[in-house]
């Protein structure tokens, strides 16, 4: 079990915020909501429920991950936010550096995900009992040992994309639960990134499109 030792600056990033919702920057190695042991208290959320205590989580990414996360104003707009991300109504990108290089420029992986009980929370592909789950992904760039990928998941199981890029060949390089040795070792954090965020507005009909910058990890030596 690792330490649980958060960033604290910058404490929390609003990338967008209105009457609404807020849409947040999380930085990796921050839990996005508290964890049931009292030293996993620290997270995202509770940070920015000391600003905005009318804050409420619509969905989550791994502790490991960065990038952009949504939390609602009020439960009426946390039900409709809701309805959106489980209705796949939410087109999500994330960024991410792999081990190697995809021969193909682009490509899909399509592999059910299960959780691997005794291994939890890793996850696991079984095509017995599994939930469907599909990957799209894009070639943006590649260096001599790594790339550069765009991943659009089509469904959000829990770490889908750090297990479809094991299963592809090309793990996400410093991933402590699913990247070898070499690809562990290639990063000094987990280089996934949730980059992009478009969904209409719940409450104004009007269609957003949120960005975030890449952080300077993901640049290659």
């Amino acid at each position: 079990m690792r330490k649980y030792c958060p960033p604290t600056e910058p404490f929390s990033s609003v990338i967008y915020q209105d009457s609404s919702f807020l849409i947040l920057n999380k930085p990796s190695g921050l839990l996005s909501v508290p964890g049931r042991d009292p030293a996993h208290k620290d997270s995202l959320a509770s940070r920015v429920q000391k600003k905005y205590p009318e804050a409420l989580i619509v969905h989550r990414l791994d502790m490991d991950t960065s990038g952009l996360l949504v939390m609602a104003r009020s439960p009426e707009v946390h039900r409709k936010l809701s309805t959106l991300f489980q209705n796949r109504k939410v087109d999500k990108t994330y960024i991410a550096r792999v081990w190697g290089i995809p021969t193909a420029d682009s490509g899909e992986v399509d592999l059910p995900l299960i959780c691997d009980w005794p291994n939890r929370p890793k996850q696991k592909v079984d095509h017995e009992v599994g939930k469907p789950s599909l990957t799209r992904w894009e070639k943006i760039s590649s260096t001599a040992d790594s790339s550069l990928l765009r991943l659009l998941p089509v469904t959000g199981r829990s770490h889908q994309l750090r297990v479809h890029m094991q299963a592809m060949g090309h793990p996400i390089l410093g991933d402590p639960f699913y990247a070898h040795s070499e690809a562990l070792a290639a990063a000094p954090r987990l280089l996934l990134h949730a980059s992009a965020l478009e969904f209409v507005h719940p409450e104004t009909q009007e269609r957003l499109s949120i960005t975030s910058e890449l952080p300077e990890a993901f640049s290659a030596e």
